[in-house]
């Protein structure tokens, strides 16, 4: 059989075998030896950036640097510049992978990484799909994920998806009336797995609870579910699992990064510590003992053409108190979004559905830098956002066009600039609130 997904990955550069044999490397260490190459590739990928990328050369300037806690904590304010000025010396946009976050948080920015340390990150999700007995080369997806309307961006996704062997569902209607020609797609379609974001598919567990369907009766070749970019509460995961009648697999990720933490057939949450290094800190950027509450904070080990070095990724979070360097185990998380906006028509829609299409229209324009919204009423959506300029009238046109375009007409905005905005006890934003009482 043809590796098409393998073979998209090296057409485009990125060195797979590579990448391959050095984690296999890493995977067999020892404790002992996982020790030692987890403090040398720390420094060494300190040291590669303070000698060779201008951003974090300036960040470190005048601090005495001693221990590794020594070291600046990194926010994704340290990168509001132009990506060119991002990147370590030696690389440009010709020799890396540029990418765009979701925005979810409400601080979408593009970032890059070189094409070693992008291979080595697909390296680490096929082996943690793997073991859920997923090919991405063969395994069919049902996708339940926001894709782009505009012509250029639509054709991309969906060739994205047919290199994958996906089948993409919309998830900015599920209404029970769209989720019908869900439950048919999945009686005609021999899918493999589930994957998307949560709120989308605990709305599709739900529809199928009200039908007293379990769904691997009706689509005997599902193996998982695998949930991400937002909050997977207990109750949800059961109800996803006896409705859909196979596990289901909790994806913790940043584009920007890897993924973070992924659960193993034992249902531990395992972080990743072939890619990345996890810290738990306090408010005072000290670090905590397993077991504690505190932010999340992570380094990108490889990383060479932009620096992601204790980098503050705005959640917070538990490491179990079992967990060892080598074996990091993902306790809980806190910070995630998942809240459902009920519009007019009686159309369901997640939050993101709200971050997807308003990031498209203000990410690149460099002058918001935080934003979020707000559902007053069923039909009226407030926007606050952070930016040194109003935004302009075909600004305000576009983000009220696409919003329209993707969900329904009828709806109202107001835009109000503020000169910061509310934040939970995390830290981090929540972008999508629904003010309802219907939620």
């Amino acid at each position: 059989m043809l590796k098409i997904f393998n073979l998209s990955l090296k057409i485009n550069g990125f060195p797979l075998k590579e990448a391959e044999e050095f984690y296999n490397e890493i995977i067999k260490k020892n404790d002992k030896e996982y020790i030692k190459f987890l403090k040398n590739s720390k420094n060494e990928i300190v040291d590669f950036h303070i000698k060779n990328n201008p951003l974090y050369k300036n960040l470190i300037k005048g601090k005495e640097i001693n221990r590794w806690e020594d070291l600046p904590i990194m926010t994704k304010k340290d990168f509001q510049q132009p990506l060119l000025q991002r990147l370590s010396s030696g690389y440009n946009k010709k020799n890396i992978y540029i990418n765009k976050t979701s925005g979810s948080s409400g601080d979408p920015f593009i970032f890059a990484k070189d094409k070693f340390c992008h291979a080595l990150t697909w390296i680490n999700i096929i082996y943690k799909f793997k073991e859920h007995g997923i090919d991405f080369n063969k395994s069919k997806q049902a996708r339940f994920y926001g894709i782009p309307l505009d012509f250029i961006g639509y054709r991309k996704e969906r060739l994205k998806d047919f290199i994958k062997k996906s089948y993409r569902f919309s998830i900015f209607d599920l209404s029970d009336k769209v989720l019908e020609t869900v439950l048919i797609k999945f009686r005609k379609t021999s899918f493999d797995y589930i994957n998307g974001y949560t709120s989308s598919i605990v709305l599709f567990a739900k529809f199928l609870k009200q039908k007293n369907i379990i769904l691997k009766d009706v689509c005997p070749s599902l193996k998982c579910c695998v949930v991400t970019s937002e909050m997977l509460f207990e109750e949800d995961k059961i109800l996803m699992e006896k409705q859909f009648g196979v596990p289901v697999v909790n994806e913790y990720g940043a584009s920007e990064l890897d993924l973070i933490a992924f659960q193993n057939i034992n249902d531990e949450w395992i972080v990743n510590s072939q890619t990345l290094y996890v810290e738990i800190l306090d408010e005072d950027n000290n670090p905590l003992p397993n077991g504690h509450e505190g932010r999340i904070v992570i380094t990108s080990l490889f990383n060479k053409a932009h620096p992601f070095i204790r980098y503050d990724i705005g959640d917070i979070g538990i490491l179990d108190e079992k967990s060892t360097l080598q074996k990091p185990i993902l306790k809980k998380l806190i910070g995630r979004t998942n809240d459902i906006a009920i519009l007019p028509s009686g159309k369901k829609s997640p939050g993101l559905t709200f971050y997807y299409v308003t990031k498209s229209i203000i990410e690149d324009e460099g002058n918001v830098k935080e934003f979020v919204i707000k559902q007053t009423k069923i039909d009226t959506f407030d926007i606050e956002y952070v930016s040194s300029i109003e935004l302009n009238e075909n600004q305000i046109k576009d983000i009220e066009k696409a919003i329209t375009t993707y969900l329904e007409t009828g709806l109202n905005f107001t835009f109000v600039k503020k000169e910061k905005l509310e934040r939970g006890k995390s830290g981090k934003l929540k972008q999508f609130v629904s003010l309802l009482n219907n939620q």
